[in-house]
């Protein structure tokens, strides 16, 4: 699947999200976002200028996308949230809120 730079950015600042939802980074957890943005072909220097885009930008974004890339979001989300052997409340929580923006869920 191809995205185009906005799709990244916005897809990484919801992973860094995710990733910061429960207060604590986990090495597990920046090691799957690695392993993702490998996967996806997304440039690391992708993860910086993510940084410049805001919240509603990015759900803006996330929203315009087609369902297939919605649904891989959702994959996506789950195995950042995931990655660290639970999917607390708060990460929970955030991934709800970032697909019903989306219109994903």
């Amino acid at each position: 699947m191809e995205y185009n730079l906005t799709e990244k950015l916005a897809i990484i600042k919801a992973m860094e999200e995710v990733i910061l939802a429960d207060g604590q980074i986990e090495n597990s957890e920046l090691d799957i976002m690695s392993e993702l943005m490998r996967i996806l072909r997304f440039d690391n220097s992708l993860i910086k200028e993510s940084r410049d885009i805001t919240e509603k930008e990015y759900k803006t974004i996330l929203k315009e996308m087609p369902k297939n890339k919605k649904h891989a979001l959702t994959v996506l989300l789950n195995e950042i949230g995931g990655a660290d052997g639970k999917l607390n409340k708060k990460e929970r929580k955030l991934i709800d809120k970032i697909l019903k923006k989306a219109r994903a869920k």
